[in-house]
């Protein structure tokens, strides 16, 4: 019978009694050439450090966020240069607090504002729209025939009578609820933006376009005072600025940033803390965290050299390294501090440890890079970086957790103090004494009465859970951005403009694509028309508009007027005069060719289920109406794009967790050589992720873009607890030792760890739930369940499933 703190791995007091040139070929490469070793993290270190200091980016891009090969967004991005109005905008409403738009200062307030932006880097200008714009006009049937021109009159001066003038060519235009707010006390600008900017010819940085935004803001609606325009409240200035788009939320989130790095290193002191707590040993609890962060270097340098970008939502992913790096590196820890202190030389505890526990994390860091990996699979941009970004993370945590760690203690050990209490504590877990009567509880579940209750509460927990996940919804469930909190300065700035306008900026866009001149072919327009009628008469619609709607406005205004003829003709030429009137006035509505037009339709928000039933209408028109000669194609605009979206992720949701399971599962397989034990390492992660769904359904968090990593992530930080637990459980076991007394051993060497680091990690991401960033606080609350729940399921349910599975069985 082997003992494994003793026969196994005997006492060895001086480093002359140990055969340095024994173990496996990387513990003699590494432990015989430390200095070395040291020297070349060093400068790897150095190296990686400087890209990750001049060379990473912080690089959103509209694109990264959309799946490039969904049949949606191919659509749009194939008819993207005649749809240069429904893509990436940003709306910004100026308001006049004290009075309406007809105000004279407001109104020149209105122009330098709107000749700013169209002056900004990567504005699409020619579709720029505002009262000041000239493509903004109005139209009228006369005696004499049609009148129009801009709607801000030529030779505007603010006299009383070009404020008359604008009022009623306001009016005559209809844009009141689309350009002016209902009440006539604020005027929107539409900014369209491009993909790159034209100056530079790169993506648009949108951190210095959401800057450039709060600049407007601060010298307009502040004054210039920054101290209420950094507190988030509203200015006292003559106007005041509502800004809303991707633009501007990733602006936000990016300035964000800077506290969410706080918090990180709030949960980054919270660990050391508890760790040196636990260990009482300075010099091991810095090597803990030093290798970790190491490791968040490392990553940050590579996705630098590669060439990648950070964005807001991938940020988290450093931190998640740094987790799985304080799992890994305590454990080491932990190892060689039990062997110094039964009086083991440091460095022969540190090769000691070394070959126990190597096998046991490298296959945890390999399941959890296999597993990050698979995301890759999923077609959006932003979670494939996401993906390549923790699978770098990981796999240099063998470098600094798996090899730097032990290598480190070899040189540093630890405190006497520190080695005196483990040995102590070892020694209550034998005799059940003090914390062992804590770990002599947890041995009970290795008992069939506790193992069948235990394994009961779980399966009523799971039928639960998977009952109550049945609702989790995906995309957005609420009204404004849900990445930021109800009361941030852009949701109130969308509440506004939402109960403000009759129109909103949620745009749903279905392509009629024809042949040249094809779209006024009199046959299209009707199809055009009856699709708009369709999609009105969905609740969440506000409005539609087309080319429909122009040729019909127009076709009256021939006609003097007459509603009877609001209607569309028969006759070609009617309808050809009508679209060339419609070419100056609205051409938006169709592209130069006459071979494609959106029929758009205004959504009061967009809520996943608004998405869905709105597509769902237009995709049964497009089956029952196209033909190879007329095509009607989903879908452009913002609520378009994020149906598109919406689709993919419904898609990717569980089929990503199918292949994270099957990943680990293989390599849980490899590593333990038995089914029934991969199954023990596997149900309780299983639970993990149900009742994660099931919290993510009673926080009303919708499974979007921002949110679909974090459960598949949860899996990598669960399977280190079961690998390392089940790891030295099964080799007692297979060394003839019962199940119970295999059990006792694992948590004595690394049960109490798993216990310790799920507690560490939980308490410093539960302080995100206070973070102004509410994706940070939901992923705070998520992590922590997760951490949590990981580490009990591996302390509780491994033994109770080990009952079942692994009791009495030939391993």
């Amino acid at each position: 019978m082997v003992d494994l703190k003793q026969g196994e791995m005997p006492v060895v007091r001086e480093l002359r009694d140990f055969d340095t040139h024994s173990g496996n070929l990387l513990e003699r490469l590494v432990f015989n050439h430390r200095a070395l070793f040291i020297a070349l993290i060093a400068l790897v270190t150095l190296v990686l450090g400087y890209m990750a200091v001049t060379r990473l980016e912080m690089r959103p891009a509209f694109e990264k966020m959309i799946p490039h090969g969904d049949p949606y967004i191919r659509n749009y991005l194939d008819n993207r240069a005649a749809l240069r109005g429904l893509g990436n905008s940003v709306r910004v409403v100026v308001e006049n607090p004290d009075g309406d738009i007809f105000d004279p200062a407001y109104i020149d307030s209105l122009r330098q504002i709107s000749d700013q932006l169209f002056l900004s880097h990567g504005v699409d200008r020619a579709w720029m729209k505002s009262l000041w714009s000239p493509a903004v006009r109005w139209t009228e049937v006369t005696e004499e025939g049609f009148q129009g021109g801009p709607v801000m009159p030529d030779g505007y001066d603010g006299k009383p009578e070009s404020i008359a003038q604008l009022r009623q060519n306001i009016a005559r235009a209809g844009i009141v609820g689309s350009l002016v707010g209902n009440d006539f006390r604020s005027s929107m600008l539409v900014v369209p933006l491009l993909d790159r900017d034209s100056a530079t010819g790169k993506g648009i940085d949108y951190r210095e376009f959401s800057r450039a935004l709060d600049d407007l803001r601060l010298k307009y609606e502040y004054l210039g005072d920054a101290r209420p325009f950094a507190a988030g409240e509203e200015g006292k200035g003559p106007v005041r600025l509502h800004v809303i788009g991707f633009a501007k939320l990733v602006g936000d989130l990016i300035d964000g940033l800077v506290r969410v790095m706080l918090f990180f290193g709030l949960a980054v002191v919270t660990a050391f803390v508890i760790i040196l707590f636990y260990t009482r040993c300075l010099r091991s609890s810095l090597l803990v965290i030093g290798c970790s962060l190491l490791a968040v270097v490392w990553q940050l340098g590579l996705v630098a050299w590669l060439g990648y970008a950070l964005d807001p939502y991938s940020i988290l992913v450093p931190f998640l390294i740094f987790a799985i790096g304080v799992s890994h590196a305590t454990q080491k820890m932990n190892g060689i501090m039990q062997d110094i202190g039964r009086g083991t030389h440091k460095q022969v505890a540190a090769r000691n440890t070394f070959r126990r526990l190597f096998l046991a994390g490298v296959t945890a860091l390999l399941s959890d890079a296999v597993g990050f990996a698979v995301l890759m699979l999923i077609d959006i941009p932003v979670i494939q970086d996401l993906a390549i970004a923790a699978s770098i993370g990981v796999a240099v945590l063998i470098f600094t957790s798996l090899l730097m760690m032990p290598v480190a203690l070899s040189y540093v050990g630890v405190s006497q103090r520190a080695a005196e209490r483990a040995l102590r504590e070892e020694r209550q877990v034998d005799r059940q004494q003090g914390i062992g009567k804590l770990w002599a509880l947890l041995d009970h579940f290795t008992e069939r009465r506790w193992a069948t209750i235990a394994l009961a509460v779980a399966a009523l927990l799971g039928v639960g859970g998977l009952l109550v996940s049945q609702h989790l919804q995906i995309g957005d469930l609420d009204a404004g951005a849900p990445e930021l909190r109800a009361d941030s300065r852009y949701n109130r700035d969308n509440a506004y403009i939402t109960s403000h306008y009759a129109l909103s900026s949620d745009l749903f866009a279905v392509m009629v694509k024809t042949a040249p001149e094809g779209c006024l072919n009199y046959r299209t327009l009707i199809l055009a028309d009856r699709l708009g009628w369709a999609l009105q008469q969905h609740d969440g619609v506000q409005a539609t508009t087309s080319l429909v709607n122009a040729v019909r406005q127009i076709t009256a205004g021939t006609y003097e007027g007459n509603p009877k003829f609001a209607s569309l003709q028969r006759n070609q030429d009617v309808l050809n005069y009508a679209a060339q009137q419609a070419s100056v006035n609205t051409p938006e509505l169709f592209n130069t060719e006459c071979s494609l037009m959106p029929v758009i339709a205004f959504l009061k928000d967009h809520k996943a289920q608004t998405l869905d039933e709105v597509a769902g209408i237009a995709e049964n028109f497009a089956r029952a109406n196209s033909t190879p000669d007329r095509q009607f194609l989903l879908a452009a605009g913002s609520a378009g794009i994020e149906a598109a979206t919406n689709r993919v992720v419904r898609e990717a949701n569980h089929r990503m967790l199918f292949y994270v399971y099957a990943a680990v599962g293989i390599f849980c397989l490899i590593t333990f050589r038995s089914w029934r034990a991969t199954l023990v390492a596997l149900l309780p992660l299983v639970l993990t992720s149900i009742l994660c769904e099931a919290l993510m359904v009673v926080m009303g968090i919708g499974v979007k873009v921002a949110t679909l990593p974090v459960i598949a992530l949860g899996v990598g930080i669960g399977v280190d607890y079961a690998l390392y637990l089940l790891s030295v459980q099964l080799q007692m076991q297979r060394a003839g030792l019962p199940l119970s007394v295999a059990y006792q051993q694992a948590v004595a060497f690394t049960g109490k760890v798993v216990a310790l680091v799920g507690v560490t990690l939980a308490a410093g991401v539960i302080t995100w739930a206070w973070s102004p960033i509410k994706f940070q606080a939901d992923m705070g609350i998520l992590l922590t369940f997760m951490f949590l729940w990981n580490m009990l399921g591996a302390l509780i349910l491994i033994p109770a499933l080990s009952h079942f599975l692994l009791g009495g069985k030939k391993l």
